[in-house]
């Protein structure tokens, strides 16, 4: 399992959010150029950039992010207002390692099919897609946590898996920005449901306990963010997980 460190924009600053709760925000004093050189300084080479601006459709963000992602030779998964299937190839011409897709692939019933037939006929790009499923009580949640879907977390699943997309970010709202501890009883319905989906975990990671626990029951890789932030996991610890993990696979 790989640990990828998350750094969350909103109004071009770096911050978190409790719950998905844009009205409960912390900032951090750094910026964006700052947190991927400090990452990549201490040997990490890969990073989480969700644009939460544009998560609610604001795309004032979108510019600014581009060119930084354009200049770092950082792997960028990447997130947050991707709403078209041509701004999906185009952050994969760009040189973005994954793209994240979510409300779009809610709200438009079509939209996952177009995508499937776009991308999915070449392995390597529909290995860079990832399926956002960010979840509170097994609810899908979209447009920045801010609506709820009709559709049931397993048929969702299963939906995506029938046309091609297997990697997934799954996000326990109920945990996210919290530092209690990850969602292991929402990973583990997914898995055992398909054992062998590309699950990336995200929310309410603490301590490399949290870590060791996710790796147990085999997500692909973690997001972690505020526990680095606040310095409860630190950057060398990030770093020679990761180095333990490419040993392994």
């Amino acid at each position: 399992m790989y640990i990828i460190p998350a750094i969350d924009i909103l109004d071009k600053k770096v911050v978190r959010l409790r719950e998905g709760d844009y009205n409960q925000i912390t900032n951090y004093d750094v910026t964006l150029e700052e947190m991927i050189e400090r990452y990549q300084s201490h040997g990490t080479n890969f990073i989480h950039i969700i644009d939460l601006n544009g998560a609610k459709g604001d795309f004032s963000n979108q510019e600014y992010l581009f060119n930084i992602i354009k200049k770092t030779d950082m792997k960028v998964q990447y997130g947050g207002g991707v709403r078209t299937i041509e701004k999906v190839k185009e952050l994969i011409g760009a040189g973005v390692h994954r793209v994240i897709v979510g409300t779009q692939a809610i709200t438009n019933p079509a939209f996952l099919g177009e995508l499937s037939e776009a991308l999915c006929v070449k392995e390597k790009q529909a290995n860079q897609v990832v399926i956002a499923i960010d979840v509170l009580d097994e609810v899908i949640k979209y447009s920045g946590w801010m609506e709820s879907s009709p559709v049931k977390l397993i048929d969702y699943v299963d939906k995506c898996l029938s046309l091609g997309f297997f990697r997934f970010l799954c996000t326990d709202i109920d945990k996210d920005g919290k530092l209690g501890g990850a969602g292991i009883e929402l990973y583990e319905k997914l898995l055992d449901h398909s054992p062998f989906i590309k699950l990336i975990a995200s929310g309410g990671v603490s301590s490399m306990k949290d870590i060791e626990q996710l790796n147990k029951i085999r997500v692909e890789s973690c997001v972690v963010g505020k526990a680095i932030y606040e310095n409860r996991i630190t950057i060398e610890e990030v770093k020679n997980w990761n180095l333990q993990a490419l040993v392994s696979i």
